[in-house]
């Protein structure tokens, strides 16, 4: 039996919780699709992450080198994003997880919908 269980790190459950996040895996979507963006494109792409979680997700992207931010000295101060040779590599996983989800996306639906109404009738 394989285990996963690690006493001081677990490299599986450390990265993928990270980039595995629904915001992160967005805003590496949005960076791949867009290109060069700002902070308030991003947001504006995205649609319903608050500004908080925004920033706190960069940062992250930022610190395991899957996206750049440049600042350049011009008032106000202009930061953009963009995906870093890490990030794009990860970007065709990206793209297969997501071809996987669409493609399976109403069978789940509807078997959650049918789990759900069993237990309604168990319940």
């Amino acid at each position: 039996m394989k285990e996963f269980h690690h006493h001081k790190f677990c490299p599986i459950r450390d990265i993928l919780s990270r980039i595995g996040s629904k915001w992160s895996m967005l805003v590496l979507i949005t960076l791949d699709a867009n290109g060069t963006m700002r902070f308030n494109e991003i947001q504006k792409s995205i649609g319903d992450i608050s500004q908080r979680m925004l920033t706190l997700t960069v940062r992250t992207l930022e610190a395991d080198g899957l996206i750049k931010r440049d600042v350049y000295p011009e008032v106000p101060p202009r930061v953009e994003y963009t995906l870093t040779d890490r990030g794009r590599s990860l970007m065709p996983l990206l793209k297969e997880l997501v071809r996987w989800a669409l493609d399976n996306q109403e069978q789940i639906l509807e078997e959650r919908a049918n789990l759900d109404a069993q237990e309604e009738v168990k319940g």
